[in-house]
């Protein structure tokens, strides 16, 4: 469970799938880190609530900016999006620091992004997660790399849960990212993934999330390929991802992901979302189309009662 001042998500197998909006991130997008850089948080503000009215359960929010001061503008981040929105956020950066300074404003239970295998950043991150109360994406490489085993990587997610444990951290709130690789460069790249998760939650039995958009990397039609991803990750164990939420594909994946694994119950969700405007509104139409014909007077008679 993460938290916000007022909201609570709960990531689990048996749950609906969560989805993390990953637009608050400055990596790869110019503008926006010359904005954050400067103090202009307009585009934050925009993306904050864009996704959030698209459906996004969470919001990952990343200041990553060169030569910037990360741990303010991370901090002015995370009190600018809390004011704005209600939903739980992801606290990204590489830098201590940073994470340390937005930790220190949220509101809520938050879920801090990332802690890898490397012993350095075992020591520093875990103690910072305990004393805040939080939930930590553990990130499965460790100082030798990123292998390309899978079960190499399944070994380090299971040494940082056991090490989270060491600090207080119950499994329950360590969220394992397998580390999707492109598929055009990884011939096998989704099939180790869902690999690795069928473990993750059959053996270590913890949540799962990654950065979804990376298996597409270098191809055409990446939203075909993300989409399709993500609904076949969800089949092997995928719990939550940091992915973008007003791309329609995704979200349509994600649905009917949930539809078919049980998660979502009594297809709910997936009627509320894409039930026929024809039918949810046929009432209103029929009155209206009596109105009408009443005014020209082809309104045909009632029955008698």
């Amino acid at each position: 469970m993460v938290s916000s001042a007022t909201r609570e998500v709960v990531i689990g197998t048996d749950r609906p799938f969560v989805v993390i909006g990953e637009r608050i991130n400055p990596t790869g997008r110019k503008m926006l880190a010359a904005e954050m850089k400067e103090g202009d948080y307009r585009r934050v503000e925009a993306d904050a609530l864009a996704q959030v009215s698209a459906g996004a359960h969470m919001l990952d929010v990343n200041a990553g900016i060169p030569l910037a001061d990360e741990p303010a503008i991370l901090a002015e981040a995370v009190r600018l999006v809390q004011s704005l929105v209600d939903v739980p956020l992801s606290i990204d950066s590489s830098i201590v620091e940073a994470l340390e300074a937005g930790l220190s404003v949220y509101e809520g239970k938050a879920l801090v992004n990332s802690v890898t295998g490397e012993e350095e950043r075992l020591e520093r991150v875990l103690p910072l997660v305990a004393k805040h109360g939080a939930a930590v994406v553990a990130i499965s490489n460790d100082e030798t790399g990123i292998s390309e085993d899978p079960d190499v990587r399944f070994e380090v997610a299971a040494k940082i849960v056991h090490r989270a444990s060491d600090h207080g951290i119950p499994p329950q709130d360590v969220v394992v990212d397998p580390l999707v690789m492109p598929v055009g460069a990884m011939r096998y790249a989704g099939v180790q993934v869902f690999h690795i998760l069928r473990r993750l939650r059959d053996e270590l039995g913890v949540n799962s999330t990654c950065g979804a958009s990376n298996i597409s990397f270098g191809l055409p039609n990446r939203r075909g390929i993300n989409s399709a991803f993500l609904a076949m990750a969800m089949a092997n164990g995928l719990t939550s991802a940091i992915t973008n939420p007003l791309e329609q594909e995704i979200v349509h994946a994600v649905k009917a992901a949930d539809v078919l694994t049980g998660n979502d119950r009594d297809c709910a969700s997936w009627i509320r979302t894409f039930r026929d405007p024809s039918t949810a509104n046929g009432g209103d139409r029929a009155r209206r189309r009596r109105r009408g014909r009443r005014r020209t007077g082809t309104e045909p008679p009632r029955p008698a009662p």
